[in-house]
């Protein structure tokens, strides 16, 4: 391959996008080229980009500025490589760009993985500088690349937001809130905790109208709520609030409708991107997020959690959990849904904006090959 295909998003305005082609330099030595031919599109995404200077995610796979390439996970072949260990022919599956091809620099090699030893991303979350060697993997792994582009990076935070709820007590809760719940992470994490016989929590699952149906056709809450009707809940019970939304006026609602008995609340996603509000406070009111009545709001990271377990249960143990259930995650929620693929970089960049608009069906499941 002599041309490189990438969509450019601008970090200050995520609707504001630019195709960028280019030759291919020289690869370096040490290095390898990844011709990438597959990958997913969720809202996952949409996140990564509204936390891209929080969190890092901007820094994986650095632009000019103010452009940025917006992580995705994906599959790709080696067709280049000036690194000894890993040959030609290469099948990988991990952290990319949203683009055709991607220079890796692997160290740490070993027969199923290696890890990209690039210095710009040293300082950043290891567990995404991880990439897996599909060829030493299992023949029914091998055949899941759909479901690990589209669902397990979801899935997987959904095992780890259930371990952290679990390792935690669920902080005293009965109940466990889930805030857009028809996303493919908030159904795992409903869907791991109400068909878990040992959790004694009932699951409660918040989603707009439209998405009822398809919630309740899932099976994972043991009650279905629209926005607007979070009052409809006992104020009582003591509440876990996980939010996959990112919407702010919800968390708001639900701080000042439990008060002091919302006694967790962690935003794991951004669906509702543009309904956050400020750091200090909402849209035309003032408050910020310490002033709220019960548990601090706070951002949940899931390395951290991932981090915990290697020094509980040994490296890689927290991983292989909650690559086993992503595995039956994935073939139910695959029953449900529709795979759709865009095969040209304008066909992303007009999909990329109904991702921001919140306009693709959570039965949708977007996948893209440039």
């Amino acid at each position: 391959m002599h041309e490189s295909i990438e969509l450019r998003v601008n970090r200050n305005d995520l609707r504001d996008t630019r195709i960028e082609r280019r030759a291919l330099e020289p690869l370096r030595d040490g290095w390898l080229r990844v011709a990438i031919d597959r990958f997913g599109l969720t809202a996952n995404n949409v996140s990564y980009a509204v936390a891209g200077d929080q969190i890092g995610y901007w820094g994986f796979f650095p632009a000019d500025d103010p452009w940025g390439k917006v992580p995705v996970w994906g599959c790709g072949n080696v067709v280049a490589s000036n690194c000894p260990g890993i040959p030609v022919g290469e099948r990988l599956w991990g952290f990319l760009p949203m683009a055709n091809a991607v220079d890796l620099q692997p160290g740490r090699i070993r027969d199923d993985q290696f890890t990209d030893m690039a210095a710009h991303r040293q300082a950043l979350p290891q567990v995404y500088n991880n990439y897996r060697r599909t060829n030493a993997e299992p023949e029914f792994l091998r055949q899941l690349e759909v479901e690990r582009c589209l669902f397990f990076p979801l899935f997987i935070t959904s095992f780890v937001l259930y371990d952290y709820l679990q390792d935690n007590g669920f902080f005293g809760a009965r109940q466990v809130v889930v805030g857009s719940v028809s996303s493919k992470t908030g159904f795992g994490l409903a869907h791991l905790l109400y068909n878990d016989p040992e959790v004694d929590v009932r699951v409660v699952g918040i989603t707009a109208p439209a998405n009822v149906p398809f919630v309740e056709s899932l099976g994972c809450c043991d009650q279905v709520l629209t926005y607007g009707n979070e009052t409809a809940l006992d104020a009582a019970v003591p509440t876990a609030f996980v939010d996959m939304s990112g919407n702010r006026a919800l968390t708001v609602a639900l701080h000042r409708h439990f008060a002091d008995n919302l006694v967790e609340s962690c935003m794991v996603g951004a669906t509702h991107w543009e309904s956050r509000g400020g750091d200090e406070g909402l849209p035309g009111e003032e408050t910020p997020a310490a002033a709220l009545p019960g548990a601090r709001p706070k951002f949940f990271f899931a390395p951290s959690q991932i981090t915990k377990r290697n020094r509980d249960w040994g490296p890689g143990a927290v991983m292989l959990k909650a690559g086993e259930a992503s595995a039956a995650l994935s073939k139910r929620l695959l029953e449900s849904t529709t795979v759709e693929w865009t095969r040209d970089v304008e066909g992303l960049q007009a999909l990329w904006l109904e991702m921001l608009d919140n306009r693709v069906h959570p039965a949708r499941g977007q996948m893209v090959s440039l």
